[in-house]
């Protein structure tokens, strides 16, 4: 007998009534350049509805390859912290189609002034044009030329962690393989928000997530189909393109992982902090009941969503502030 699915936390279920869901959900991966120009909308809409931090500045660096593409990332660094600086290398949500760096700017300012730390915000290829690894290669760039750089820009190369949010914890999580697997040094942390790292589609929460309309699984397989086209689903498929495909995860660094209990990528999510511990890397997961995709986003004033910002807040805290030998040996 099928399990009844659990109810949708009261606050978020408000929060979705609100919401502009189409037959394809919120985000239609049906017709990915009107969904890509309706979210660049959206987030200059939201940025103009929030104040400015004065004491962080932005600054857009290009980093250049010989074989590939420069690049992109958005720096951003408070002024009136000392230095050297810890930084937080970041990926943008969106499935791994949609979105841009600058998307974050208007809540990563604030975090750096709160936080005392720079934030890269990679703004890394997309696909169905850039299909991976390409994005993770970015990110491997990204995080190799701020740590080769970081003595130059006043920032402390021994303080550098990974984070992104949804498709972008995805690629954090390929990224800190690529940095592993080509023995740079590793980053201070991964932080994974409701990470996209399984392109099978074969967990029950991936079954069972189906009618929600933020991220379900329909448009799931679509992004993945965008990201690995004929690969997806098959063994042609590594893991620095789907991060669950890592069957070895000893040597990563320390990771937080939270997801909604309502998330198609619940069990993926589950699984990997679960094989993390297993192969002895510290992990911190946190599940909330009643959540589904993004309710951060969807809901930021909801209980929910401020005990989730509380504890990657937190892990941010704990990690970024200390000396390196204090948390290694902690």
């Amino acid at each position: 007998m099928p399990r009844s699915r659990p109810a949708i936390d009261s606050e978020l279920a408000a929060a979705l009534q609100a919401m502009p869901i189409g037959p394809n959900g919120i985000f239609d991966l049906t017709d990915i350049p009107a969904t890509r120009q309706a979210v660049r909308a959206l987030a200059e809409s939201i940025a103009g509805t929030m104040p400015d931090e004065p004491t962080v500045t932005a600054h857009e660096i290009h980093v250049p390859r010989a074989e590939a593409p420069d690049v992109p990332i958005l720096l951003l660094r408070p002024q009136n912290a000392p230095g050297p600086l810890p930084v937080l290398v970041w990926f943008h949500g969106g499935g791994q189609v949609l979105g841009f760096a600058a998307q974050d700017a208007p809540w990563l300012k604030p975090l750096c002034a709160a936080l005392g730390c720079a934030v890269a915000a990679v703004d890394y290829r997309l696909a169905p044009e850039t299909p991976a690894p390409g994005a993770a290669e970015d990110g491997y760039t990204a995080y190799r030329w701020i740590s080769d750089n970081a003595t130059d820009l006043g920032l402390d190369p021994t303080r550098v962690g990974l984070a992104g949010q949804s498709g972008g914890g995805g690629i954090a999580a390929a990224t800190a393989l690529l940095i592993r697997d080509r023995g740079a040094a590793t980053p201070l942390f991964q932080l994974l928000m409701y990470p996209m790292l399984d392109d099978r589609n074969t967990t029950d929460s991936s079954h069972e997530i189906t009618d929600i309309g933020i991220w379900d699984r329909s448009t799931n397989l679509l992004a993945w189909q965008a990201i690995l086209g004929d690969r997806a689903g098959t063994e042609d498929v590594t893991p620095y393109q789907a991060a669950s495909r890592a069957t070895d995860l000893a040597g990563l660094p320390p990771t937080f992982i939270g997801v909604g209990e309502l998330d198609v990528f619940r069990d993926e999510n589950l699984d990997y902090a679960a094989r993390l511990r297993a192969h002895g890397v510290p992990v911190e997961l946190h599940l909330y009941p009643g959540a589904y995709h993004a309710f951060d986003l969807f809901a930021p004033q909801s209980h929910l969503a401020q005990s989730f910002r509380h504890a990657w807040n937190d892990y941010l805290v704990r990690h970024l502030t200390k000396a390196p030998a204090t948390l290694a040996a902690s």
